[in-house]
């Protein structure tokens, strides 16, 4: 199986390193991975795409390459670019430092990768590691993430539908803020909402004088509904949340013939 992999956080993130160590299981032979993975940090930029400037690609190693782009720019660079005569079977995108649950799922680049594998039609799962006061601070903050990352894909491979639509399935994972030991098992979860928080900006002066805002985000601790993936992360629980680019409302249709 030919796997490509890459995140947000960037060709030298610790996550990446073990993404493809969890890759190298799944596809049995370090040969068929592949990276490609953005140059610098792109956390945040969802699934944008550099569509009006190119892009410096560069080799870092073997089947290791970075790019001047985003995560999904990664993916349209690994399918049809650097993997072009041998395309991927698997897109894998992380692990994110941190996680990609509830609301944060619109806003990451990880995600992002997954979605963009997904409309190319390659099964594509991203990773999130949730942090909290357990792993925070301990020597290997993905942990859980590396001792039940293989096993959670071979079950979500094994148990992924064949499909025709046109929006094709992709999977969010977010492994629990928990020591490795202390998982709980898989809960499958729809995405949640953070019900009091949002981003937000934080306004600081510079030694100039000059006014800049940096984004802040909320407090990561609120626990979202049952059955959701923020929930299932804080009692210890991997979450995986089906997905697809499809974002109509459809609950709504019905609703607004009316207008026709």
């Amino acid at each position: 199986m030919r796997i490509l992999i890459t995140n947000d956080d960037g060709i030298n993130a610790p996550g990446l390193a073990v993404l493809h160590t969890i890759a190298t299981k799944i596809a049995g032979d370090a040969d068929e991975v592949w990276t490609v993975a953005p140059a610098f940090e792109q956390s945040g930029v969802g699934h944008c795409i550099s569509y009006t400037h190119p892009m410096m690609v560069s080799k870092m190693g073997e089947r290791r390459f970075a790019t001047e782009g985003s995560p999904a720019d990664c993916v349209l660079v690994g399918i049809h670019d650097v993997m072009k005569d041998t395309p991927p079977d698997l897109i894998l995108s992380g692990v994110n430092r941190g996680n990609n649950s509830a609301e944060n799922t619109l806003y990451s680049g990880t995600i992002g990768a997954a979605l963009e594998g997904a409309l190319q039609g390659v099964p594509s799962i991203a990773l999130s590691q949730y942090l909290g006061p357990e792993n925070y601070d301990i020597d290997d903050p993905f942990e859980a993430a590396s001792q039940h990352g293989a096993e959670t894909i071979r079950k979500i491979l094994d148990a992924t539908p064949q499909e025709s639509a046109d929006y094709r399935l992709f999977y969010n994972v977010n492994f629990p803020p928990v020591l490795a030991n202390n998982v709980k098992g898989i809960k499958v979860a729809t995405q949640g909402f953070r019900r009091g928080t949002c981003f937000s900006v934080e306004p600081h002066n510079s030694p100039s004088g000059r006014r800049f805002l940096w984004i802040k985000g909320g407090n990561q601790r609120i626990m979202t509904e049952p059955g959701s993936d923020a929930a299932a992360n804080l009692d210890g629980y991997i979450s995986v949340t089906p997905m697809r680019a499809d974002l109509t409302a459809h609950d709504t249709l019905d609703a607004l013939k009316a207008i026709e």
